[in-house]
């Protein structure tokens, strides 16, 4: 498979996607305007192995929430991402059976690498 989720609206997601073209039999799912579904969460997370792992802690929902001072279970976190779509750490990036989560340097080098070998 061939994914990327994103945001439309993110600056940063759509410097990423410039840097990766070509993106030819990619897939692009804005998930503002289409939600992930609880099987698209829980396929990116057989393939993160968290859903820490794919949660944005910079959110600004999640300072207005206050969760940072709770103890978040993975059911928390995986609950979240499905409840509001800034919860998702992006820009996600499936590529065949390897998945790239964020935009850290060192995450889109890899990516890139990975598809434009």
């Amino acid at each position: 498979m061939k994914k990327i989720y994103y945001l439309s609206t993110c600056d940063t997601c759509r410097r990423i996607l410039n840097d990766l073209n070509p993106l030819d039999d990619f897939k692009l799912q804005d998930i503002k305007t289409a939600p992930i579904t609880l099987s698209q969460i829980e396929e990116m997370y057989k393939l993160a192995g968290s859903y820490e792992s794919l949660f944005s802690k910079r959110a600004r929902l999640y300072k207005e929430k206050g969760l940072a001072q709770k103890s978040l279970s993975e059911e928390d976190y995986k609950t979240l991402i499905l409840e509001h779509y800034t919860f998702l750490k992006r820009p996600v990036i499936i590529f065949n059976d390897k998945i790239f989560v964020g935009n850290s340097k060192k995450v889109v080098e890899t990516a890139k690498e990975t598809i434009h070998p």
